[in-house]
């Protein structure tokens, strides 16, 4: 590790970026901590201004992919937002998913507990809210419950251990780095499509190239609300799609579908992002709740093929919404996990 260690951190002008092998070496000692814990710091801060590298990046994905439980069972859409959760805005995509299996497409969520650098309310945090015990959330249930209603929710911690056991170092570092990326793109239940939250439009280009490594049908990267795969409802969201290889470029306005709509002001607590939620697939939210949850839904139909524009996307969710069949799914769903966990 001490000889990978040199070439990413000799500095701004020194470092080098490591090979695909090299990259595998590293990943390999670091999640599997035979690296001591200042030398995984080390690395992740060095990293971290060097700025990983298409294949540092693909070498990690697989070596995360290696050590976590992956259950290929759906074959749908993935949503991969950042873990370190919101502070100032809804969640959508939690209602959004219920809409999207009542639609026929089943959805993965995942996330853990909050980390930094933000430290925000977390989907774990809002599931919780909504009257789910933590051990609740363990991976034989939450399989259960997708094969019942078609959402995943994947507890990263459990399903790849490895996260878990490098929590410690990363809540020390207290900042972001290269795990930050790699623990969205673990695909825990394979899906061939996948909806990805950047903070920043200059990573585009790196994300989209490694989009292609990894080997999803279709892709789109959404520079959303704190960082998350989530467009936003009252002005236009900057969005990359990978298509048969190429990257397209777009951003996507709510007001070219008559859905922008001025957002109010909210203290979100995973209390109220549960009540919001549960709102919204009553069909009883403030509009603009409900309108982002519409627009996000039909960008993730078009993306999976479901649809042929995201207009039509849009009123096939408005539909699906009005039929009631969401919201039976997501009590179904909670009732599923709510259920008192058997003692060990």
């Amino acid at each position: 590790m001490i000889h990978l260690l040199k070439e990413v951190g000799r500095g701004k002008r020194g470092a080098r970026d490591l090979s695909y092998e090299e990259a595998i070496q590293a990943a390999e000692s670091i999640l599997g901590l035979q690296a001591s814990p200042a030398q995984i710091g080390a690395f992740l801060m060095a990293e971290r201004i060097k700025m990983e590298s298409v294949e540092e990046l693909q070498a990690f994905v697989k070596t995360a992919r290696k050590a976590a439980h992956r259950h290929p069972m759906q074959g749908g859409i993935d949503c991969a937002a950042p873990y370190d959760g919101r502070k100032s805005s809804f969640i959508a995509s939690i209602a959004t998913a219920f809409i999207l299996a009542a639609a026929g497409l089943p959805v993965t969520l995942h996330g853990a507990a909050a980390l930094p650098p933000k430290w925000g309310v977390t989907l774990s945090d809002v599931f919780m809210s909504a009257g789910i015990h933590a051990k609740a959330l363990q991976r034989d249930s939450c399989i259960q419950a997708a094969e019942k209603t078609g959402v995943l929710y994947v507890h990263a911690e459990e399903w790849c251990p490895p996260l878990k056991q490098l929590r410690p170092i990363r809540e020390e570092l207290g900042m972001r780095t290269v795990l930050n990326t790699v623990e969205k793109l673990i695909d825990y239940s394979s899906s061939p499509f996948l909806s990805f939250g950047v903070f920043h439009n200059t990573v585009f280009d790196r994300m989209t190239r490694l989009m292609e490594q990894l080997g999803y049908q279709q892709s789109m990267i959404i520079q959303g609300s704190e960082g998350s795969d989530e467009l936003y409802i009252h002005r236009p969201t900057r969005t990359c799609r990978m298509e048969h290889g190429q990257a397209v470029l777009q951003m996507i306005d709510p007001e070219a579908f008559g859905l922008d709509t001025p957002v109010p002001e909210r203290e979100w607590s995973a209390p109220l992002q549960a009540e919001t939620t549960d709102a919204v697939l009553r069909g009883e939210a403030d509009m603009a709740f409900i309108h982002q949850v519409l627009l996000n839904g039909g960008v993730r139909l078009h993306l999976a093929g479901r649809v042929l524009s995201i207009e039509e996307g849009i009123y096939t969710c408005k539909a699906v919404l009005e039929s009631g069949e969401p919201y039976k799914l997501y009590t179904t769903w909670l009732k599923m996990l709510k259920k008192e966990p058997q003692a060990v």
